[in-house]
């Protein structure tokens, strides 16, 4: 037998680099593997606000340049009832008498204008008579609303008339198509002089009220009143000043009534609408 004789468990680490080394790998190898397992665990799955967002750019990206949107013709507007008509268009004239309009509730002058019917009645005051302009001044109006003013001016006066329903067709006599263009002519007058509105917080407001109250003399120049936009009839009324002309309109003045017949406006309203007027001619 030899000699020689070689340890059976010789030590691993035999040097201080290799300890180093060991000590790090025994703290770095379990973080590792924990991350692992943990990223394992939740691999696949997406908390709801990375989904939503992840959803949201997707629609981004396949969105069409161009979208169609399907609206009802003429827009969603509802129609008004017959005093609402009556209290927006028809008051300044038929509250007062004014030009020998038939009063609200005077029943002996609207006796004859019943006893002509509804339809007969309707399709006249649609056209215009005498001193009224078409549609009493207000052409925006639909035929179901003017004739539910209509119906409730002779309601008033001792009529049983029915109101129009909103399916239904108001008749309209030959003699009311025939006088369709000169009714197409004064919402043509209003849109040219309505062009050169000037700018101002109140004037959507003075637009607003002159349509209501005063447009049923003012587009046609009723009873010598100054037409909207014309800068000749207006030239010397602006001379006296806007608050000449506002002190004017709310007092009445000639055949004009306090207000332009619409009592229940605020003096502010007033003031907005002869802005609006007065912006039109100059």
């Amino acid at each position: 037998m030899s000699d020689n004789h070689t340890p059976e468990h010789a030590p691993l680490i035999k040097t201080p680099k290799q300890l180093i080394i060991v000590v790090v790998l025994a703290f770095v190898v379990p973080v590792l593997i924990a991350v692992m397992l943990a990223q394992l665990a939740t691999g696949g799955k997406k908390t709801p606000a990375a989904t939503a967002a992840s959803e949201e750019a997707v629609a981004r990206r396949i969105k069409p340049v161009g979208e169609i949107v399907v609206a009802a013709a003429g827009g969603a507007q509802e129609l008004r009832g017959g005093k609402a008509v009556y209290d927006a268009v028809c008051t300044a004239c038929h509250a007062a008498g004014v030009l020998n309009a038939p009063k609200t509730g005077d029943k002996q002058a609207w006796a004859k204008l019943i006893a002509r019917g509804q339809d007969r009645l309707t399709a006249d005051a649609m056209k215009g008579v005498r001193q009224m302009p078409p549609r009493g001044g207000a052409p925006d109006l639909s035929d179901i609303e003017f004739a539910r003013a209509v119906a409730y001016l002779a309601n008033q006066a001792g009529a049983n008339w029915k109101e129009p329903a909103a399916s239904a067709s108001v008749a309209v006599s030959a003699s009311v198509a025939a006088a369709a263009p000169a009714a197409a002519a004064a919402p043509a007058a209003a849109t040219t002089a309505a062009a050169p509105v000037s700018a101002g917080a109140d004037a959507a407001k003075g637009k607003s009220v002159y349509e209501s109250a005063c447009a049923a003399c003012h587009v046609a120049g009723v009873a010598g009143a100054p037409k909207a936009g014309d800068k000749a009839a207006w030239a010397p009324r602006l001379k006296t000043g806007a608050d000449a002309l506002y002190a004017a309109v709310l007092k009445g003045k000639g055949a004009m009534p306090p207000k332009g017949g619409n009592t229940a406006l605020a003096d502010a309203d007033i003031k907005a609408a002869v802005d609006y007027l007065t912006g039109l001619a100059k």
